[in-house]
């Protein structure tokens, strides 16, 4: 039956173990956002390939049949920030793994400033430092939409959150 907080697998591994030009690329990733293990990696690739080919249906469709679909779809990539208000299906189509690593919680925190290294941000965001909108969030891949992104901070009960109040 299995855990019902996690109902089905969010990635899949490459097909190939060892291709080194990707094992350099995923390693680079790893070090650069501060992620736990390659299975982050794999499952930012997941949603990414869950959008490109929901774009690439919506191309093979008739005109007319596209639009309303087309402009839901482009609507929540707005949301959540990886595509710009006047973006089309070939935008979606470029979009990199990289894209979506940007968009996570625990990125957001160290490009705010909220903490001094990416390793760092993402201790804040599992210790419970870090709130959006006063709700603790202690995921560090929490996808940060557009709405939400001016609305991160210490949360309350944080020591950081005195400490800000203290500096200001």
């Amino acid at each position: 039956m299995g855990d019902p907080r996690k109902p089905r697998k969010k990635w899949s591994p490459p097909g190939h173990p060892w291709v080194k030009e990707r094992l350099i690329e995923e390693m680079k990733l790893m070090g650069e956002y501060g992620l736990r293990n390659k299975r982050e990696i794999w499952i930012a690739a997941a949603m990414l390939r869950k959008y490109r080919h929901r774009a690439r249906a919506l191309l093979a469709l008739p005109a007319e049949v596209r639009e309303k679909e087309e402009k839901a779809l482009l609507n929540r990539l707005y949301e959540i920030g990886l595509v710009e208000k006047d973006a089309t299906l070939d935008d979606i189509l470029s979009l990199t793994v990289r894209d979506l690593l940007e968009r996570r919680l625990q990125t957001v925190v160290y490009r705010k400033g909220l903490a001094r290294s990416i390793h760092h941000a993402r201790q804040l965001v599992t210790h419970g430092h870090i709130a959006i909108n006063g709700r603790r969030v202690t995921s560090p891949g929490y996808i940060v939409r557009r709405d939400e992104e001016e609305l991160i901070g210490y949360a309350p009960t944080s020591p950081y959150f005195k400490k800000a109040l203290e500096q200001q």
